[in-house]
């Protein structure tokens, strides 16, 4: 016990010491009451002060590391003259500190006479008299309880030394209780989000919702502001290609460069923690710019990286504990299983696109085309036994409608055989993505480009778009059951606030979308289309009676 003042504070009068006895004895009661720890903590400082008469208690939680606090709870300090103070203590200076280096009772008459105190910030009230004592769980120091303000005046006592250790070892056992609590039920919530993440990947749905539900899972129970999942980009880095984030975030599609450091460690399988992302100098220009306490974590499994999971905090927020960081790898282990169980139901439904391809440009190529060279050839032995000028016309005109199919056939199978793994133009990319709907639907997709829809649309547009007709094209086969579809890539457009940009509509006949169905679709396209400041829509089709789906999606170059 040290004190600032030349004198001891005076011991209190022994009066009434069975009635100070069942006041600590409720008091005990009442700090053990509850496993929830932000709730013990209130309530030990409220005990604290009523037991000694003090008008301000407070507890400071130390970090992890031991420098300085991760938290600070008070009492007797309404919120709007917290507001005022600001940034509340951080326990690296000052008297705080020095409880934390030497975590043994303080008692002291007057704060400003102790040589360790640095004063208060602006608008804090006025304190003198002080008691400080360490609440000590499983023989480690947790945090320190702080006393200021006797009522009355005059410094604290003897008798209030006493009653606060008393109370700090009770305070010791709740906090261990309810920190074994929160910690068994932060692990049971963990455990739930990869249950989700899991049910969401093996109930059939989109690989795209997947992803969103591991963004979604990842910032709820991380506590951060944002959850996303970044995957290899074809131009190299990784590109954020799910997004939860409160309020909406524009990340999704943008691309972290490969020459950014972070990019490096994560692709190499190793964790990143900041603590405060807007300062750190490989984060402070990119993405994560504004935020805090940040986890980047890589979606590794069996050895393979699959991408990374990023759940960034609001600045000034409380950094991730130890177990948090721990919980969340775990959670991220499990979305890179998902990752690939994902990848491998990708591949499948890709090989047997590529068999059904391959099958229908044999049958168009050995079948079909030399039954029309057969009946080009009937044709023309018909042209010419007839005498008939007019027959010899049609004739005529009939043979090279035949030729002009046939061109088409080829062009069709050409198509088909293209390797979908070397590099092409946006144009060839579409086509593709056509082409490679034509076999779930039957038929080919008809399709018209309008403007240099290569020469225009930029990369990060470019690739968007592919996926926004990706989408539109599955769900059309999957939901719609249209006979017909047709494709519009419109590089000449205007959007609605005046930019060039460039405009996808593919409208069907089917059976249009129902009242009450999923949306996760069109919420993936919507999703797309704003993070590069455009929008998505839809309304009737093309249809009798505008029976089907006309949908618009478009974005700035």
């Amino acid at each position: 016990m040290s004190t600032a003042s030349s004198r001891e504070p005076r011991s209190e009068p022994s009066a009434e010491p069975a009635g100070r006895v069942l006041r600590l004895l409720e008091a005990m009661r009442s700090v053990g009451r509850g496993l929830e720890l932000h709730s013990t903590l209130d309530r030990i400082c409220e005990t604290a002060a009523d037991l000694t008469g003090a008008r301000y208690a407070a507890i400071g939680v130390i970090a992890e590391d031991g420098e300085g606090l991760s938290d600070f709870v008070h009492h007797g300090i309404d919120e709007a003259t917290a507001r005022r103070i600001g940034r509340r203590p951080d326990g690296r200076r000052g008297l705080l500190g020095a409880l934390i280096r030497d975590p043994e009772p303080v008692r002291l008459a007057d704060l400003a006479e102790d040589p360790r105190s640095c004063g208060f910030p602006a608008h804090h009230p006025a304190m003198r008299s002080f008691l400080g004592v360490p609440i000590r769980v499983h023989d480690a120091v947790f945090g320190n309880l702080y006393l200021t303000e006797k009522r009355g005046g005059g410094p604290f006592h003897d008798h209030d030394l006493d009653v606060v250790r008393v109370l700090a070892m009770e305070a010791g056992i709740a906090v261990g209780n309810a920190r074994l609590y929160e910690a068994a039920q932060q692990r049971e919530r963990w455990i739930d989000g990869s249950v989700a993440v899991t049910t969401a990947l093996l109930s059939g749905g989109d690989a795209d919702d997947a992803l969103q539900v591991v963004a979604e899972q990842a910032c709820r129970l991380s506590g951060s502001a944002v959850g996303a999942v970044l995957l290899p980009a074809d131009e190299g880095g990784l590109e954020i290609v799910a997004v939860a984030s409160r309020p909406p975030s524009a990340l999704l599609g943008v691309v972290v460069p490969p020459e950014n450091r972070v990019v490096a460690e994560l692709l190499d399988g190793q964790p990143v923690f900041v603590d405060d992302a807007a300062t750190d100098p490989r984060l402070s220009t990119g993405f994560m710019h504004g935020y805090g306490p940040t986890m980047m974590l890589p979606l590794k499994s069996d050895g393979r990286v699959l991408g990374a999971l990023v759940t960034p905090r609001a600045r000034g927020e409380r950094p991730f504990t130890r177990s948090e960081r721990t919980l969340a790898a775990q959670f991220a282990a499990q979305a890179a299983l998902a990752l690939m169980m994902a990848e491998a139901q990708r591949d499948r439904e890709r090989l047997a696109v590529y068999e059904d391809r391959e099958r229908i440009a044999r049958g168009l190529h050995d079948v079909v085309v030399q039954r029309l060279f057969a009946a080009g050839t009937m044709l023309e032995r018909a042209r010419r036994g007839s005498v008939v000028p007019e027959v010899r016309e049609r004739v005529d005109r009939a043979a090279v409608e035949l030729d002009v199919t046939i061109q088409e056939i080829r062009s069709v199978v050409f198509a088909l055989r293209q390797d979908l793994g070397t590099a092409a133009s946006l144009r060839t990319r579409m086509l593709r993505e056509i082409n490679t709907a034509a076999v779930p639907l039957g038929f080919r997709p008809a399709h018209r480009f309008v403007g240099e829809v290569d020469g225009l649309v930029g990369d990060l547009t470019a690739t968007n778009l592919v996926a926004a007709l990706r989408e539109a094209l599955s769900n059309a086969f999957r939901h719609a059951g249209a006979a017909r579809i047709d494709v519009v890539v419109d590089a000449t457009a205007t959007l609605p606030d005046g930019r060039p940009g460039v405009r996808l509509t593919v409208a069907d006949d089917g059976v249009g979308i129902p009242e009450g169905g999923r949306r996760s679709g069109l919420r993936n396209l919507a999703r797309r289309a704003e993070s590069l400041g455009g929008g998505s829509r839809y309304g009737p089709g093309i249809g009798p009676g505008g029976r089907g789906t006309t949908l618009v999606w478009e974005a700035p170059y």
